[in-house]
Order: structure tokens, then C-alpha cells, then sequence
């Protein structure tokens, strides 16, 4: 299953505003898409409440894996932006 690990970039980590926005692009996916911080369980990246679970601060490593490698393309990215800069 395609993988790639990213390094968060917002600010102040996956709290409310990156997770929302996380989870909306993940639910307009074709595939379904997970996100883990190392050593951790794979929570669902469609939802913005899973994705706070997983309290990962800015610099925290997240795994995020799917079926589909352009799925994990597109979420990493996502990740490793500082979507409060917006």
C-alpha cells in the first residue's frame, strides 16, 4: 500500500482549521486515506475530530498511506503546508 512519511508545517500542528481542511480534500477523494503519527494507529484522514486525536504538533512526523499513491500525494502535501498561514 502506497505510504509516504511527512513532517507537519502548520504552526500550531493538526488542530481545528488544518484538520478541516485535511479531511474535506480527503472525503473528495476516490480512496480512502489514513494518517498516523509514528507509532500510532492510522485514524481516518476524512475526518477533521480523528485527525485532532492524533495531537500532532507542528515538526511531528505523520505517516499518511492509501490505496492510491495520488491520494497520498495529495493529503501529504496538504500536511506539510502551514495551513494557518491562509
Amino acid at each position: 500500500m502506497p505510504s509516504t512519511t511527512v513532517t507537519v508545517g502548520s504552526a500550531v500542528g493538526l488542530h481545528a482549521r488544518p484538520a478541516t481542511i485535511i479531511a474535506e480534500a480527503a472525503m473528495a477523494l476516490d480512496a480512502d486515506v489514513t494518517l498516523a503519527v509514528e507509532g500510532g494507529e492510522p485514524v481516518d484522514a476524512g475526518s477533521s475530530l480523528m485527525i485532532m486525536t492524533l495531537g500532532a504538533e507542528k515538526g511531528a512526523t505523520v505517516i499518511v498511506e492509501s490505496d492510491d499513491q495520488d491520494a497520498v500525494d495529495q493529503i501529504a502535501a496538504l500536511v506539510a503546508q502551514d495551513l494557518d498561514a491562509e
